[in-house]
């Protein structure tokens, strides 16, 4: 059985504007001891279909299809339920330190919560594993620091703050949303192996979201490319990179910088036009109208999922027509 099975899960906000789907149709599963990647532009639903995993979406969200963690299904879950959950069994490192951390609490206090909450330990005795674990995470002189505020900490340290309050509780899933943002390339690394070696030292799942696909490249097995609240390409990393498939999928790795293809002066290629808001996605394919090969049915038809190779999936009406470009291109 799956650690964490998503079967045609749906996330519908409420708009001024009339409903908009912000995750459609979205389903994966991830084993114990697994890495897997969600990459995309922002706004492509990449940290909204992870908050529908955590119940933490906006009070006007309604939620369709099943999520199961561990056999047990969350979409039904009351929010005392997921307090339960969130935090113990699933720990999860958000995209900016300074606002997941209080500023008016002692970091030391905000690891040893979660163990205070969901282990039942005793204030010194959460106060002595909460050294621990800013030790763990790499805090230097963590027992003396622990009374300090996170105003007190670099960006880097802020964010190894977060990564031991997600870890306090030994999670089976870990879920980090872009979990290197405004870090220095050095800081980014550590961070990254940090991550890695928890990962695998505890055997724990691993949900990482990136736009970076350097980042996905280097640090997960299987990956998804979304777009418009959509999976629109997936299989395993390797796969992905060596025969992107999806107009879309093709479009990022073109608008990638690189050191030696990329000629002085020359422009970097970019996927034309822009994201359209939620409300004004075609029915079809959400890439429709911004995709070159867009036909009149991308605009009316959701495309089915087909497989490129064993397990490499993309969703794409037009996959003829784009692999025999991709043929050319290559000669």
């Amino acid at each position: 059985m799956p650690l964490l099975e998503v079967t045609n899960l749906h996330v519908k906000l409420q708009t001024h504007r009339g409903p908009a789907y912000a995750v459609r149709d979205v389903s994966f599963t991830l084993d114990r001891g697994e890495t897997l990647g969600l990459v995309g532009e922002s706004g492509c639903g990449k940290s909204m279909t992870v908050m529908a995993l955590m119940g933490l979406l906006p009070e006007n969200a309604e939620v369709t299809g099943s999520i199961k963690f561990d056999g047990q299904e969350l979409t039904t879950q009351s929010d005392a339920q997921m307090c339960e959950i969130r935090g113990d069994r699933i720990g999860m490192i958000f995209q900016e330190p300074m606002t997941a951390l209080n500023p008016v609490h002692s970091v030391g206090r905000q690891v040893a919560e979660p163990l205070r909450l969901h282990r039942g330990m005793s204030p010194r005795d959460a106060h002595k594993e909460a050294i621990a674990l800013l030790d763990r995470v790499g805090i230097p002189d963590a027992a003396r620091r622990i009374d300090a505020y996170p105003h007190q900490f670099s960006g880097g340290q802020r964010q190894r703050i977060t990564i031991a309050m997600a870890l306090a509780c030994g999670p089976q899933l870990l879920i980090a949303d872009e979990p290197t943002t405004a870090l220095d390339v050095t800081i980014q690394r550590q961070i990254l192996d940090l991550i890695r070696d928890l990962v695998a030292e505890r055997g724990m799942g691993l949900m990482l979201i990136s736009h970076d696909l350097g980042v996905i490249a280097q640090n997960v097995s299987r990956m998804l490319v979304m777009y418009g609240g959509s999976v629109v390409e997936s299989g395993a990393t390797r796969d992905v990179f060596a025969r992107k498939t999806h107009p879309y999928t093709l479009g990022l790795f073109s608008a990638r910088p690189g050191l030696r293809s990329q000629e002085k002066g020359q422009r970097l290629m970019t996927i034309a036009g822009s994201v359209p808001e939620l409300v004004d996605l075609p029915a079809g394919c959400p890439f429709a109208g911004r995709c070159t090969f867009t036909a009149p049915e991308c605009q009316t038809t959701v495309p089915p999922a087909i497989e490129i190779t064993p397990g490499h999936m993309a969703r794409c009406l037009r996959l003829d027509a784009v692999c025999e470009s991709i043929a050319k291109a290559a000669t």
